[in-house]
């Protein structure tokens, strides 16, 4: 009988162990096709309009951000990538174009300069919605660290009318993106 329970206790620990990982926890994965190992978040950061339209029943426009850093052989680059899930609250400019998205974080705005997709096999998220648009931003660690120290992330679209639609995050992304920091090696310490 004794022995019968090993197997349950160990299953029920394994359980235990997962059930405590957050859903934006840091991941490595391996891109078989060309070999680079991804470190990204479990899930990209969520970003909702900051000034929703009140009682419309039009589906709103999503914004998603997520850090990526690219190992190749030891060669470390990264990336800001970023996923635009429209609806049909506003049209927004396509953020692959010259109108560049900007971060806006408790230090001030950072302007962001969009990066040719790197070569590979996946992206480094999956997409909200399939009729959305995906790009990638240059990113460098110091901009990571500080976007990690900002009790603020907004993130700002230029708007087809010439407007700009501000998104915020959903969530704590100061302890998300500083346990990346820590998860990568980044801390600085």
């Amino acid at each position: 009988m004794r022995l019968a329970a090993i197997p349950l206790v160990f299953l029920l620990g394994l359980l235990g162990g997962c059930a405590g990982s957050s859903r934006t926890a840091p991941v490595e994965a391996l891109d078989e096709r060309t070999g680079v190992t991804l470190g990204v978040l479990k899930e990209p950061i969520e970003l909702v309009p900051s000034h929703p339209e009140v009682g419309s029943n039009k589906r709103t426009t999503f914004a998603y951000l997520g850090p990526v850093e690219w190992n190749r052989s030891g060669t470390l680059t990264y990336g800001l990538w970023m996923h635009i899930a429209p609806g049909n609250d506003r049209a927004l400019v396509d953020i692959r174009g010259s109108a560049a998205p900007t971060l806006v974080l408790d230090d001030g705005v950072v302007a962001l300069s969009r990066m040719e997709s790197p070569n590979r096999g996946r992206d480094a998220y999956k997409q909200a919605a399939p009729w959305g648009r995906v790009a990638y931003f240059d990113l460098d660690v110091a901009t990571l660290r500080r976007m990690a120290a900002s009790r603020k992330l907004e993130l700002d679209v230029s708007a087809v009318d010439g407007s700009t639609v501000s998104f915020s995050s959903s969530s704590d992304t100061h302890a998300v993106l500083t346990r990346y920091l820590q998860d990568r090696g980044l801390t600085g310490d």
